[in-house]
């Protein structure tokens, strides 16, 4: 009997009592702290950044808090409880998850509070086009970055495996590192990715052609670009191509765009009404930005004269489909009213007087027959 009561008293007076009802009142004041301290900055946020990343650790936050606070407990803790050693490790193992998923978070808020603060909606749109490629970039080359340095100071708690730990971490600092063939494609386009921030040669909704393709950017990733094309379809280019190929940005500075539509008319065709006609429907559009609409002879053939005419709009969709119309309207007109002064080929034809006499007015003989045959 006396045996079983020492037991018991052992039992009841075992420190790991006393860290047990540590951790549970850390734990505790904890949350408290958290639930306050979370009020206080969600007052104190002033703008649609600082409140987005406020909202966006609220979860992290929550459960990194406990895990500092237990983290302290279990340090404190006398070795000689049983299992205190791993308790240890597991809490660490887990306070590192919660402090790269509160940092990650913290950047993916950052994010939305910048996307909130520079809008796309707008007419001129240049500067926020410039700031959200700039972050998305930066932020997905740091959230690369986070992650590989928290996998490796979770592999560094573990002996064995602490030095695969501090290489990872070695490489994720001087992100220049070859570690191996297969890492170069994935270095070479988070290298790229940061020049495109710094350089922006391409921006988001940018428009580009590119391999023969008109389209505007619809994302930029940590690895790729890509690229919607006018008829619904998506071009995947990495981010390394930009870098290394020329292409072509027709927004680069401003959306405004200057276009074409050329013409082959007869050299008996009078400009004149061509210029009223392309001017008139210029100024019934709602695509022309009244900068320029102008017709002029280009080039003049053996057989045709080409007709250029100038059109512009505020963006290159406007723009295309301004210059369908233009391009419409003229070839309308000219079928319409002039489909005389169409190119044509015209041949000469030698024929003796004596053959052509009874047919024909002696009147005629004189001009050379005119006869229009298929271009």
């Amino acid at each position: 009997m006396n045996h079983l009561t020492d037991e018991l008293i052992d039992l009841l007076t075992d420190p790991a009592w006393g860290v047990l009802l540590g951790a549970l009142v850390a734990t505790l004041v904890a949350l408290v702290l958290h639930r306050t301290g979370a009020a206080v900055l969600r007052r104190l946020a002033r703008g649609p950044v600082a409140s987005a990343v406020v909202a966006s650790c609220a979860r992290p936050a929550r459960m990194a808090l406990p895990l500092i606070a237990l983290q302290s407990v279990w340090q404190a803790a006398p070795d000689s409880i049983l299992l205190i050693s791993q308790v240890r490790h597991g809490n660490a193992l887990l306070l590192m998850v919660a402090l790269t998923w509160l940092v990650l978070n913290a950047l993916e808020g950052m994010t939305k509070g910048i996307s909130e603060r520079h809008s796309f909606d707008v007419a001129d749109n240049q500067d926020a086009r410039r700031i959200m490629t700039q972050t998305r970039l930066l932020v997905r080359v740091a959230s690369t970055a986070v992650v590989v340095a928290g996998l490796a100071l979770m592999l560094m708690t573990f002996p064995g495996a602490r030095q695969v730990g501090a290489s990872l971490l070695a490489s994720a600092g001087v992100l220049g590192l070859v570690v191996g063939i297969a890492a170069r494609p994935v270095l070479s386009n988070m290298i790229a990715g940061l020049q495109l921030a710094l350089a922006q040669p391409i921006r988001l909704d940018d428009v580009l052609i590119l391999k023969g393709e008109w389209g505007r950017v619809e994302e930029i990733t940590a690895t790729y670009v890509v690229l919607k094309i006018w008829d619904e379809r998506r071009l995947i280019i990495p981010l390394h191509w930009f870098i290394e190929n020329t292409f072509e940005n027709w927004t680069r500075n401003s959306a405004q765009i200057m276009g074409t539509v050329l013409l082959w008319v007869d050299y008996r065709m009078p400009l004149a009404p061509l210029r009223e006609e392309a001017q008139r429907v210029c100024e019934t559009s709602a695509e022309w930005d009244k900068r320029l609409c102008q017709l002029q002879v280009v080039e003049a053939g053996e057989r045709s004269v080409q007709l250029r005419v100038l059109v512009t709009s505020a963006d290159a969709a406007l723009n295309w489909d301004l210059r369908c119309k233009v391009r419409e309207a003229l070839v309308d007109l000219m079928q319409r009213e002039y489909p005389q002064h169409l190119p044509m080929t015209r041949a000469e034809m030698a024929v003796p007087p004596s053959a052509l006499a009874p047919a024909f007015p002696l009147g005629l003989l004189s001009e050379p027959l005119i006869q229009p045959l298929p271009r």
